[in-house]
Parts: C-alpha cells; sequence; structure tokens
C-alpha cells in the first residue's frame, strides 16, 4: 500500500505530487501559497516568518547575513557594496546624504556655493583669502566641530568643517572668501583657544598645513593679465625659497612632499611656463584651480598672530607682483621687501623668525 504523505505544516494529507520540500519537509501548495515566500537572490522557498524584506526585496536569512545590511534611518535592506558607513552605523546613499548634509563635519569633497565678506572695492578686483586651517590630535568629532561653529557662524556661515585623509586624528576648518580686513576683525582668535582647549594642535604635528586661496580676478581682467601677476608670485617665492621656506615652519623634506618648489629660473615667464607641464596640486603655488590660486607652503598653526601674519605675506606678495614690472621684482632685494611691511603681526612675526633685518626677538610657543 503506498505510503500516505502529510504536510508539516498543515497536517493534511498530500494528494499526489502536489507539495514542495522547505528545510527537508513536504508542504502542502495551500501552506507554501500562503506561509512561504522566495528569496529573491537564491530561489530557495522560505517561510514567511524567516524572511528579510522591505518594499523592493525579500532574502533568505543566509542571503541577508552574508550579502546585505539594514539603513540605521530607513531600515531599507541595501547590499553591503552598496552602503555608506558613518559612526559605526551604515546607511543607504540617501539617508546617508541627508546625514551628512546636517552633520558638523562633512565629507573632504564637500563644496559650498562661497559667499565673500568684506568691502568691495570700485574697480572689482578685490582680493579675497580663503584659508584652509587643518587641525590634529583630538578627533573627527561632531561635538567639537559644533562647537567651533557655534563660534564663528552665529548669523551666516563662515567657516565650515570637512574630513581630511592626511590627518591622524583631526578636521579641516574652511573660511568662506574673505579681505584681508574682514579675516582681522572675524573671531579667529576666539576659534584657535577653543581648538586648543578641546585638544587640538596644528604647528605641534607632523601632519597640518595652512592653505591660503586668493582670487585669480583680483589679478586682472582676463586670463593673460592674470597669469602675468601669477608669474611674479612664482618668481619671488623661487627667488626668495629659503625665505619662504623659513617663514613657513616647514622642512625642506617635507615641503618637497606637499608643497614642492617649481625651480628657479631668470624670469617670471620662463618659471610661469614651467608651472604649466602640468606639475599637479602639491606644490608651493598650485594653479590647478579655475578660480583661486592656493599657497600651500605654510604649516598650520594655532597661533593667532603667526596665522594673521601669514596673510599679511601672501597679501604683500599678491599686491606687489600686481604693481610691479618684471624688471622691478627682479631687482628687488629681500630687505626692501621687508623694509615696506606696516603691519605688527607680519613685522612682529619676520622678527620671531629672523628674517626681518637680522633682528630676532623671543616668541611665544607654537600651537
Amino acid at each position: 500500500m503506498e505510503e500516505k504523505i502529510c504536510c508539516t505544516h498543515c497536517g493534511e494529507i498530500i494528494e499526489s505530487n502536489d507539495y514542495d520540500i522547505i528545510y527537508g519537509e513536504p508542504i502542502c501548495q495551500d501552506c507554501v501559497d500562503n506561509y512561504t515566500v522566495t528569496c529573491d537572490r537564491c530561489d530557495e522557498i522560505i517561510w514567511d516568518s524567516d524572511a528579510y524584506s522591505d518594499d523592493n526585496i525579500c532574502l533568505c536569512g543566509r542571503c541577508y547575513e552574508d550579502y546585505y545590511s539594514r539603513c540605521e534611518e530607513c531600515d531599507a535592506i541595501i547590499h553591503n557594496d552598496d552602503t555608506y558607513e558613518y559612526e559605526d552605523c551604515y546607511y543607504c546613499h540617501n539617508c546617508y546624504q541627508d546625514i551628512r548634509r546636517n552633520a558638523a563635519i562633512h565629507e573632504y569633497s564637500y563644496k559650498p556655493e562661497p559667499k565673500f565678506f568684506g568691502k568691495y572695492t570700485c574697480d572689482d578686483n578685490t582680493r579675497f583669502f580663503g584659508v584652509e586651517l587643518e587641525i590634529d590630535g583630538a578627533g573627527k568629532d561632531d561635538d567639537y566641530a559644533e562647537e567651533i561653529l557655534d563660534i564663528a557662524n552665529k548669523d551666516d556661515e563662515r567657516i565650515y568643517i570637512k574630513t581630511d585623509g592626511s590627518l591622524d586624528d583631526g578636521m579641516e576648518i574652511v573660511s568662506h572668501p574673505m579681505t584681508l580686513d574682514y579675516h582681522k576683525i572675524f573671531c579667529w582668535e576666539n576659534i584657535m583657544k577653543k581648538a586648543v582647549y578641546l585638544g587640538y594642535r596644528s604647528h605641534q604635528t607632523s601632519t597640518c598645513g595652512l592653505h591660503i586661496h586668493v582670487n585669480r580676478d583680483s589679478f586682472g581682467l582676463d586670463r593673460d593679465e592674470q597669469d602675468e601677476v601669477i608669474s611674479r608670485i612664482l618668481y619671488f617665492v623661487e627667488h626668495y625659497w629659503n625665505e619662504m621656506l623659513k617663514f613657513s615652519r616647514r622642512s625642506e623634506y617635507v615641503m618637497n612632499r606637499w608643497a614642492a618648489r617649481y625651480g628657479y629660473e631668470n624670469s617670471p615667464k620662463a618659471i610661469m611656463d614651467k608651472a604649466k607641464k602640468n606639475y599637479g596640486r602639491y606644490v608651493a603655488v598650485n594653479l590647478c584651480n579655475y578660480h583661486t590660486i592656493e599657497f600651500r607652503m605654510f604649516k598650520g598653526t594655532l597661533k593667532y598672530n603667526t596665522f594673521i601674519a601669514t596673510l599679511e605675506l601672501v597679501a604683500r606678495i599678491c599686491d606687489m607682483a600686481y604693481s610691479m614690472t618684471d624688471e622691478e621684482i627682479a631687482k628687488l632685494s629681500w630687505s626692501e621687501f621687508v623694509l615696506g611691511i606696516t603691519e605688527p603681526e607680519l613685522i612682529q612675526y619676520l622678527k620671531e623668525r629672523s628674517l626681518y633685518i637680522n633682528e630676532k626677538i623671543t616668541s611665544e610657543e607654537e600651537m
């Protein structure tokens, strides 16, 4: 007599071959239709109570554990290759973008529409300076970043903070473009004191730099006029490389890695021609950006006087290159250059670095 097969789920006798084997047990077709689903990845039939599913996918436990995760925010199932990690949690693309948009620390690629602070001149060639100040040693911490942002952005966003892969355990403070006068009245000193209080350092690390962007259109109406002024900037930096190296507080080795020189030539035009031969961004004066040139040679600092002095030096180099001819800048000596300086912060720093007519003074510790 033929042995009868019973459904192990409902107990009913199964007629003919109208059943499936699930987890090694026979299940009638009615139970299969009503209580099971099929894994979208491996096609295995599983109990619906064992399935991992959302509006778009249904998975068996093995496939889910091996290949998928759930978004911490919206609970959607996402393939592990498509997850975004933030603070030890995993997110889908849309939720991750929302979180990062509202986070205090943005991704390195973050670049908002620039806001300009300071008075424009009537001839529309106002010079703006955008600062990138790297700080390290106290973490990529949103709470710490919020404390710094609260000081700076009370009524408008003047700075933002980004991650930077070159840092060990820190972040990068980035300013919107500001005139030199605006930088001097901005709350940089309070920002730096807060960063030091939180445990960050900049000069006292092996990782941090201070990069200063200057808008190209302050050098001329078109690219040719701008390049002519920029060529004199490059000439000055190369001609006084030893002085710039001393000012920067960097070693020659570190400079070669992050802010290498183009190499001395006899004229501004010759150095500009060399600079246009795809040198990349890791040079003392980076020309890769369309709207700005970037001074990259300076070591980071959380000492306010050093910070302002660096901006003043860059401004003076730009002013000199804008107002002088190639012949005049070629004849300029370092002592003549510094004798024309009137800014007290810059004079103080030049004296500290023995760059001001051989006059050295004691200074406070760099941070």
